[in-house]
Protein backbone atom coordinates (compact mmCIF):
# COMPACT_ATOMS: atom_id res chain seq x y z
CA UNK A 1 0.00 0.00 0.00
CA UNK A 2 0.93 3.58 -0.80
CA UNK A 3 1.52 6.21 1.79
CA UNK A 4 2.17 9.76 1.14
CA UNK A 5 3.99 9.37 5.05
CA UNK A 6 7.09 6.69 3.70
CA UNK A 7 8.11 9.62 0.84
CA UNK A 8 11.16 11.84 1.41
CA UNK A 9 10.00 15.55 0.70
CA UNK A 10 11.56 15.52 -2.90
CA UNK A 11 9.79 12.07 -3.85
CA UNK A 12 6.39 13.44 -3.17
CA UNK A 13 7.51 17.03 -4.73
CA UNK A 14 7.72 14.52 -8.05
CA UNK A 15 4.48 12.79 -6.84
CA UNK A 16 2.90 15.98 -7.05
CA UNK A 17 4.41 16.94 -10.25
CA UNK A 18 3.03 14.31 -12.02
CA UNK A 19 0.04 14.18 -10.69
CA UNK A 20 -0.81 17.85 -11.22
CA UNK A 21 -2.47 19.29 -14.49
CA UNK A 22 -0.61 21.76 -16.35
CA UNK A 23 -1.50 25.48 -16.57
CA UNK A 24 -2.70 27.16 -19.49
CA UNK A 25 0.27 29.96 -18.87
CA UNK A 26 -0.69 32.71 -21.35
CA UNK A 27 -4.32 32.42 -21.08
CA UNK A 28 -4.10 32.60 -17.37
CA UNK A 29 -1.66 35.67 -17.88
CA UNK A 30 -4.02 37.30 -20.79
CA UNK A 31 -7.17 36.65 -18.65
CA UNK A 32 -5.55 37.89 -15.37
CA UNK A 33 -3.96 41.14 -17.63
CA UNK A 34 -7.59 41.87 -19.30
CA UNK A 35 -9.59 41.63 -16.48
CA UNK A 36 -7.47 43.09 -14.04
CA UNK A 37 -7.13 45.98 -16.79
CA UNK A 38 -11.27 46.26 -16.66
CA UNK A 39 -11.52 46.50 -13.19
CA UNK A 40 -9.35 49.42 -13.02
CA UNK A 41 -11.29 50.69 -15.90
CA UNK A 42 -14.24 50.82 -14.26
CA UNK A 43 -12.19 52.42 -10.83
CA UNK A 44 -11.36 55.24 -13.34
CA UNK A 45 -14.66 55.75 -15.10
CA UNK A 46 -15.85 56.05 -11.24
CA UNK A 47 -13.33 58.45 -10.74
CA UNK A 48 -14.24 60.42 -13.78
CA UNK A 49 -17.80 60.49 -12.80
CA UNK A 50 -17.02 61.68 -9.33
CA UNK A 51 -14.62 64.73 -10.79
CA UNK A 52 -17.58 65.08 -13.37
CA UNK A 53 -19.97 65.96 -10.21
CA UNK A 54 -17.65 68.46 -9.27
CA UNK A 55 -15.41 66.92 -6.72
CA UNK A 56 -11.65 68.04 -6.50
CA UNK A 57 -9.23 65.31 -7.74
CA UNK A 58 -8.77 63.83 -3.96
CA UNK A 59 -12.13 63.64 -2.98
CA UNK A 60 -12.48 61.99 -6.19
CA UNK A 61 -9.91 59.41 -5.24
CA UNK A 62 -11.02 58.89 -1.83
CA UNK A 63 -14.84 58.33 -2.93
CA UNK A 64 -13.61 55.97 -6.24
CA UNK A 65 -12.20 53.97 -3.23
CA UNK A 66 -15.02 54.10 -1.51
CA UNK A 67 -17.10 52.78 -3.89
CA UNK A 68 -14.48 50.07 -5.47
CA UNK A 69 -14.54 48.99 -1.80
CA UNK A 70 -18.38 48.82 -1.77
CA UNK A 71 -19.17 47.03 -5.39
CA UNK A 72 -16.41 44.67 -4.37
CA UNK A 73 -18.14 43.59 -1.23
CA UNK A 74 -21.73 43.46 -2.66
CA UNK A 75 -20.04 41.51 -5.14
CA UNK A 76 -18.95 39.03 -2.92
CA UNK A 77 -21.55 38.93 -1.11
CA UNK A 78 -23.85 38.20 -4.30
CA UNK A 79 -21.14 35.27 -5.32
CA UNK A 80 -20.47 36.81 -8.51
CA UNK A 81 -16.80 38.03 -7.67
CA UNK A 82 -15.90 34.76 -6.94
CA UNK A 83 -17.33 33.23 -10.35
CA UNK A 84 -15.46 36.30 -11.68
CA UNK A 85 -12.40 34.75 -9.99
CA UNK A 86 -12.65 31.54 -11.25
CA UNK A 87 -12.37 33.13 -14.91
CA UNK A 88 -10.00 35.78 -14.25
CA UNK A 89 -7.61 34.15 -11.28
CA UNK A 90 -5.00 36.90 -10.58
CA UNK A 91 -6.53 39.78 -12.76
CA UNK A 92 -9.10 40.11 -9.48
CA UNK A 93 -6.00 40.89 -6.91
CA UNK A 94 -6.21 44.24 -8.13
CA UNK A 95 -5.64 45.72 -4.40
CA UNK A 96 -8.47 47.55 -3.45
CA UNK A 97 -11.15 45.49 -4.62
CA UNK A 98 -8.84 41.99 -3.77
CA UNK A 99 -8.45 43.14 -0.21
CA UNK A 100 -12.27 44.20 0.00
CA UNK A 101 -13.31 40.43 -1.27
CA UNK A 102 -11.00 39.01 1.06
CA UNK A 103 -12.33 40.90 4.02
CA UNK A 104 -15.84 39.90 3.26
CA UNK A 105 -15.99 36.59 1.80
CA UNK A 106 -14.58 34.83 5.37
CA UNK A 107 -17.36 36.85 7.21
CA UNK A 108 -20.09 35.35 4.73
CA UNK A 109 -18.99 32.13 5.11
CA UNK A 110 -18.88 32.02 9.00
CA UNK A 111 -22.36 34.22 9.42
CA UNK A 112 -23.68 30.87 10.75
CA UNK A 113 -21.89 31.15 13.71
CA UNK A 114 -23.23 34.65 14.84
CA UNK A 115 -22.58 37.85 14.44
CA UNK A 116 -19.39 38.54 16.93
CA UNK A 117 -18.06 34.81 16.84
CA UNK A 118 -18.93 34.41 13.24
CA UNK A 119 -18.60 37.70 10.94
CA UNK A 120 -16.37 39.99 13.04
CA UNK A 121 -13.75 37.25 13.80
CA UNK A 122 -13.62 35.86 10.40
CA UNK A 123 -13.42 39.54 8.86
CA UNK A 124 -10.32 40.75 10.78
CA UNK A 125 -9.03 37.33 10.03
CA UNK A 126 -7.76 38.76 6.51
CA UNK A 127 -7.69 42.19 8.04
CA UNK A 128 -6.62 42.16 11.14
CA UNK A 129 -2.97 41.07 10.19
CA UNK A 130 -2.92 44.50 7.23
CA UNK A 131 -4.41 47.18 9.93
CA UNK A 132 -1.79 46.18 12.49
CA UNK A 133 1.33 46.15 9.77
CA UNK A 134 0.27 48.39 8.15
CA UNK A 135 -0.28 50.93 10.69
CA UNK A 136 3.30 49.44 12.11
CA UNK A 137 4.56 50.49 8.56
CA UNK A 138 3.44 53.82 8.84
CA UNK A 139 5.00 54.40 12.24
CA UNK A 140 8.60 53.40 10.67
CA UNK A 141 8.05 55.67 7.64
CA UNK A 142 6.99 58.65 10.28
CA UNK A 143 10.53 57.76 12.47
CA UNK A 144 12.34 57.60 9.56
CA UNK A 145 10.94 61.00 7.77
CA UNK A 146 11.13 63.10 10.84
CA UNK A 147 14.61 61.86 11.31
CA UNK A 148 15.48 62.60 7.95
CA UNK A 149 14.00 65.93 7.98
CA UNK A 150 15.86 66.81 11.92
CA UNK A 151 18.98 65.87 10.19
Amino acid sequence: MWRAMDLTPREYQEYVKKKQEKSPLWKNTALAFVIGGLICVVGQLISNGFSALGLNTEDAGTATSVSMVFLSAVFTALGLYHKLARYAGAGTLVPITGFANSVVSPAIDFKAEGIITGTAVKMFTIAGPVIVFGTAASVVYGVILWLTQKL
